[in-house]
């Protein structure tokens, strides 16, 4: 079997799979929003809590595993996934991730061999399920996270405004709110308050949490305390209106999900539908469905409909993309 022909059928499947993730990564306004928070965070963050973040980050690298080690030579960028594993909340290393992707990689591999598929195709489609479905399932975990933080924040923040209403100090109000709502938002906070209690300063220890976060609701936090605290200014007023701005904020995602409910199921069983059939028929008569990956006008069509549905899935994604 000649191998010029995989190697195309191969390489057409990874853009389609690059034009998949770009439709389907989430809306693309995200980098320009954060773009715009990290412009406002530094025009007030002048307490150099830079050199305190790097020397924070250089000790958390010391405790890195030798598990860790190894695979970080192999990553791109372990530094930005083991950031990405921090925003799930849970206890995932970089070593961790590599392992279980690699070992499921082997897995699927071994096992599309035992159907009787050629070496280059089973290795390829190894990597892309090793690959792909744990970034699906961090992704997914960081959702449910965030969506976690974002439902219970806003009360957070009224508890914030009844703490200062009663005379409280900030500080001591960040730590009821750590012993007082459940969940992440809970987490979050009891770890700004221990970092206060060991000498960080309060910037530095929210807007470290808000990096690890990830998400615009707690930057706006953030940012909020930032100015007031170099401005003055009525700070359970100020928190009260974010608090509001934020139940809004919810309420429109809310509204906006529900319109292009329909548009994203119809996208989802359509783009899967093709790809479901080709694998049941694959599984019960290969000889029927292999001549895809033999016969080189069969892999020029099946390539050209896998970009055709790439490019309507794309079209659809955008369609439904909001900002707010």
């Amino acid at each position: 079997m000649a191998l010029a022909p995989i190697l195309i059928f191969a390489a057409g499947i990874a853009g389609v799979l690059l034009l998949l993730f770009a439709a389907f990564s989430g809306p693309s306004t995200a980098k320009a929003q954060t773009r715009r928070l990290a412009e406002i965070r530094d025009r007030h963050n002048k307490s150099g809590a830079g050199a305190v973040e790097a020397q924070m980050r250089r000790i958390i690298a010391q405790r890195e595993t030798r598990l860790d080690l190894a695979f970080s030579r192999f990553i791109p960028n372990p530094a930005q996934l083991q950031k990405r594993l921090d925003m799930t909340g849970k206890a995932w290393t970089v070593g961790k991730y590599a392992l279980t992707s690699l070992a499921i990689a082997c897995v699927v591999a071994l096992l599309i061999l035992t159907r009787g598929a050629p070496i280059l195709l089973a290795i390829f489609v190894g990597l892309v399920v090793g690959l792909g479905v744990p970034h699906m399932l961090v992704g997914m975990q960081i959702n449910k996270r965030v969506a976690a933080f974002n439902a219970k924040f806003p009360d957070a923040i009224e508890l914030l405004v009844r703490g200062l209403r009663s005379g409280l100090p900030i500080s001591e109000t960040l730590g009821v709110v750590a012993s007082e709502v459940p969940g992440p938002v809970g987490i979050e906070f009891r770890s700004v308050s221990d970092k206060m209690k060991i000498g960080r300063t309060m910037d530095a220890a929210l807007q470290e949490t808000a990096d690890r976060l990830g998400t615009p609701e707690f930057q706006f936090f953030t940012i909020t305390l930032q100015i007031q605290r170099e401005t003055g200014g009525n700070l359970a007023e100020t928190l009260a209106n974010l608090a509001d701005v934020l139940r809004k904020r919810a309420q429109m995602k809310l509204k906006i999900k529900a319109m292009s409910s329909e548009s994203k199921a119809s996208a989802y069983i359509i783009g899967a539908l093709p790809f479901i059939v080709f694998a049941l028929i694959c599984y019960i008569n290969y000889d029927y469905m292999g001549k895809f990956f033999v016969d080189e006008r069969l892999m020029i069509a099946g390539g050209g409909g896998l970009i055709w549905m790439s490019i309507g899935a794309f079209i659809m994604r955008q369609m439904i993309n909001f900002e707010i």
